[in-house]
């Protein structure tokens, strides 16, 4: 017999169609078999039944870009730029290893996870020689939480002696990241449908990595059917480097070397022409808007208003926890919703527009809105359910205005393929007590090391 969830009563946001107030969702063998309005329809199988009185039911959430390393170093270089905190930063971050990795995923997947997150793309860059096998020790961790782990595997090969940023400790040759890149795909990336581990080829920024190393990435990642991701005009500083030293601005730089098309995306992307957004759009690139992150760098805002009426694909990113401390997916949606307001107005972005980044667009960004990003049969059940009937939350009549707007809902339940992963608040998979005490335990290995 076959395993049926159904929910019933609930406020169903499919995304992708309509609202259904008082509505249904069944689930049958990890994928969505049923959605509309009142009750189910009859099923058979061995069936567990939830009361959706209550509660609003969304796709899970979908992260497209985020650092899980930088869970070990929280709170450091507050009033820094960026420049300035990366420069800091790299002087700790250069003694990771495998086990701090552990940890550090099993933390923010975890903490990711109760805000409601059931896909997570992570861009870790740093693979210091000799400190054991970075990748698969994430995606080991990464299983135990049990969210979806998109893993952009990053590279540098430009350190300070090159005229790059990160020092030559942290580099690797071009050779080793494009050997390691191709290895990580080799190994860990599942191109199926329901897949919990993709890899993504992902050189990390302009001013920390070669041409060649961008363009040899760029062939790399077509040749092996995976995506390309990076970082992409985030601060001022990077335009006026990349106007310096090549004449021209990063959007631009990106093109000359083969990195615009359906098949790449860019983080943060906050200083952008006309032109470029037009490129952008034209060209099928996605774009992760982290607003928290930008916000506490001041790196400035993200022109998304312009970017989603240009066409362009847009999702929504927590960042590192290093520039964006214990912020959530959720709460990424009520911070991108107030920044595009205080540049353009109360009509600059909706609740439901905001929702619509954090999840299908999301999906979209990754390739993956055949499978994931919407309450649609057919795709896999990576389903949020949220409480907005307790205090607060209930005397605001339209739920999602309720989500978005206010604080974070509780969460009444997560599934990822129709597993549970939360329950009432509580991880179901890897406890957070033990999700904590792994981060704990990689903050203070890498703060011991620099305090020695």
């Amino acid at each position: 017999m076959s395993n049926v969830i159904v929910i019933e009563g609930a406020h169903v946001v499919t995304v992708d169609g309509p609202e259904y107030a008082n509505g249904h969702v069944v689930v049958r063998d990890g994928r969505i078999a049923a959605v509309g309005a009142g009750p189910a329809p009859a099923v058979e199988g061995e069936i567990e039944r939830i009361d959706g009185r209550g509660l609003v039911v969304t796709p899970g959430l979908v992260n497209t870009h985020h650092h899980l390393y930088q869970w070990a170093t929280q709170g450091l270089f507050a009033d820094g730029t960026l420049f300035e905190w990366l420069v800091g930063s790299y002087e700790i971050w250069h003694r990771l290893d495998a086990e701090v990795v552990s940890g550090t995923t099993s933390a923010g997947l975890a903490h990711l996870a109760l805000s409601g997150c059931t896909t997570a793309s992570d861009h870790h860059y740093i693979y210091p020689s000799g400190r054991g096998d970075i990748v698969a020790a994430e995606v080991e961790a990464a299983r135990e939480v049990g969210i979806r782990l998109d893993l952009a595997r990053g590279s540098m090969d430009r350190g300070k002696s090159q005229g790059g940023l990160p020092p030559d400790s942290v580099v690797e040759t071009l050779e080793g990241a494009l050997s390691g890149t191709a290895a990580a795909i080799d190994t860990h990336h599942d191109p199926s449908f329901d897949s919990m581990t993709r890899i993504a080829v992902a050189p990390c920024s302009p001013f920390s990595v070669s041409g060649e190393l961008m363009t040899q990435a760029a062939e790399l990642a077509r040749d092996k059917g995976v995506r390309l991701h990076t970082h992409l005009a985030e601060t001022l500083d990077e335009e006026e480097q990349c106007l310096a030293e090549f004449g021209c601005t990063p959007v631009e730089y990106a093109e000359r070397l083969g990195w615009l098309g359906e098949d790449v995306w860019f983080a943060h992307a906050v200083h952008l022409s006309d032109e470029a957004i037009g490129r952008i759009a034209a060209t099928g690139t996605g774009v992760a808007h982290c607003p928290t992150s930008n916000a506490r760098l001041g790196a400035g805002i993200c022109r998304v208003t312009e970017l989603l009426e240009a066409g362009a694909k847009v999702g929504l990113g927590v960042d590192g926890p290093a520039s964006s401390e214990l912020s959530t997916m959720a709460g990424e949606m009520h911070q991108a919703l107030l920044m595009a307001r205080a540049r353009k107005g109360p009509k600059a972005l909706s609740a439901r527009r905001s929702l619509e980044m954090a999840t299908l667009g999301g999906a979209k960004v990754l390739g993956r809105d055949r499978e994931l990003g919407s309450v649609s049969v057919g795709k896999v059940a990576d389903l949020a359910l949220w409480r907005v009937d307790g205090f607060g939350h209930n005397v605001i009549d339209d739920p999602v205005v309720a989500m978005v707007f206010g604080p974070t809902p509780p969460l009444e339940r997560l599934m990822v393929g129709g597993n549970t992963v939360v329950d009432r608040g509580e991880l179901r998979t890897l406890s957070a007590e033990t999700a904590s005490a792994r981060g704990r335990e990689a903050h203070r290995r890498l703060t011991q090391e620099v305090n020695r």
